[in-house]
């Protein structure tokens, strides 16, 4: 199942303007908070659809009854771009867990893309329902390669990826080969180019947000 927040007017068509926008972009702060906002909102979202339990709640004046989460989800990102979404999320779900991951594509001469798996630092997953926040989903090869990898290590119970903006041939990639997965995505775009850059997309996030690598 694939749900798109733009497909109805809210705050989250606002802020996805704004990541967008060139002349705000030079405003790194905001443009992290933008991403930041943008995990909350998803992570509000997804809350809907887990699973909660009913307590009773002790006021000053009273006894309160309250649906609460049954448990908190898992927390996962690619660094560096996705922190700033997984910090969005973090917010909302406060006492999630999280997981790290490094990643990186590399391409041949062939023009051939390769994806490279450098880092993992997760708590066990058994039995957990895991989100995974990456701000772009333009190819999805590095997204569906941690998330396959850990589905072959554990037994996750749910499995959530949250995006600010996909790609069509992202999305696509991603329901072929893992297709118990419930997307969540800010806006989705039609173009891919040879590089593998969303168009019109909204740049590189990891830069925008932390500045230029070598």
């Amino acid at each position: 199942m694939v749900t798109i927040l733009t497909k109805e007017n809210s705050i989250a068509n606002h802020y996805l303007a704004e990541l967008r926008d060139i002349s705000i972009q030079q405003d790194r702060m905001r443009f992290r908070r933008n991403l930041e906002r943008l995990g909350e909102i998803i992570a509000y979202e997804i809350s809907k659809t887990l699973d909660f339990e009913p307590i009773a709640v002790q006021t000053p004046l009273g006894t309160a009854s309250h649906q609460v989460l049954q448990e908190q989800p898992v927390l996962a990102t690619i660094i560096r771009a996705g922190l700033p979404l997984h910090q969005g999320m973090l917010n909302v779900f406060d006492h999630a867990d999280s997981a790290f991951f490094a990643a990186y594509r590399h391409t041949k001469k062939s023009g051939e893309m390769e994806v490279h798996k450098k880092y993992v630092n997760t708590p066990n997953l058994d039995d957990r329902i895991l989100i995974m926040a990456d701000p772009m989903l333009a190819t999805g090869q590095s997204l569906v390669l941690c998330c396959k990898d850990l589905l072959a290590e554990y037994s996750i119970k749910e499995l959530h990826i949250a995006v600010a903006i996909a790609s069509e041939e992202g999305i696509q990639h991603v329901r072929a080969f893992l297709p118990e997965a419930r997307l969540w995505i800010g806006d989705v775009d039609n173009e891919l180019t040879s590089k593998s850059y969303i168009v019109p997309g909204l740049g590189d996030a990891g830069d925008l947000a932390y500045g230029n690598k070598e």
